[in-house]
């Protein structure tokens, strides 16, 4: 979602070559099509670590949850333990450049799964990525990001991420697959596959609201007015649908 001179409004980024400034609505729904929860967030934020809140709010407007569809962004290893601890099937692939390893700073840099690169928390993305370490080998491997160093001398949040005068600037992450054998394994299954089949829906809902009800444009500057504009969007596609399943 776009919106210019907005203080609130964030990049965000959708592949490697396309970025927006605006905002970013994460949606959970039913297999009938019902939005039973949605966040408003700034641009930069990652789909992932919006999926518990989803999940509890949707709990809490009384849908019973025992199976969660969802793309690579929802598979980091937090949620794969989130869902274990609540008999939670979690139908969403595994990304090792999410997922595997322990990786420092976790709070810094946010994996983009569109982009397959790290942003920082400036909302910089990186520019190239290299694979260390001895192939087949997970725990003795990683991916190394470069970022842009020419950006970061002039970041006004530099400290403590940038140190002046360093000629290259990076981010690691350790890769260790065998974490998640569990869920390497339940992804080769006929049940996750035809599960994940059913993703296409969340793609339909979202292309209804942007482009039959308005919201991939911001009639409002702000936060709070984005969330005003969501509820108001969610509430006529639920109307509309559930008027739908009643006739």
């Amino acid at each position: 979602l776009r919106i210019s001179q907005d203080q609130d409004a964030r990049i965000g980024h959708k592949s490697a070559d396309s970025s927006f400034f605006g905002y970013k609505t994460h949606i959970a729904m039913t297999e009938e099509r019902i939005i039973t929860a949605a966040i408003v967030t700034t641009g930069e934020k990652s789909d992932g670590k919006q999926l518990q809140t989803l999940i509890e709010k949707s709990k809490a407007a009384g849908v019973k949850v025992n199976t969660v569809i969802g793309d690579m962004a929802y598979s980091e290893r937090y949620n794969l333990a989130y869902s274990k601890e609540n008999d939670i099937e979690l139908v969403s692939k595994l990304n090792p450049q999410i997922t595997h390893g322990v990786r420092k700073k976790e709070e810094e840099f946010e994996f983009n799964k569109d982009a397959g690169m790290y942003v920082c928390k400036a909302g910089h993305m990186a520019i190239r990525k290299a694979r260390q370490g001895k192939k087949g080998i997970g725990e003795n491997q990683s991916d190394t990001y470069f970022f842009d160093v020419e950006k970061c001398k002039r970041c006004p949040i530099k400290e403590g991420c940038y140190k002046d005068g360093a000629k290259k600037k990076t981010y690691s992450v350790t890769i260790k697959s065998s974490e998640h054998i569990e869920q390497m394994a339940f992804q080769e299954s006929v049940y996750f596959k035809e599960k994940a089949k059913e993703r296409y829906k969340i793609e339909a809902k979202n292309s209804e609201l942007k482009h039959r009800h308005g919201y991939d444009i911001a009639t409002s500057s702000g936060l709070s007015g984005m969330q005003i504009q969501g509820a108001m969007a969610i509430f006529a596609v639920n109307l509309k649908r559930i008027l739908n399943m009643a006739d």
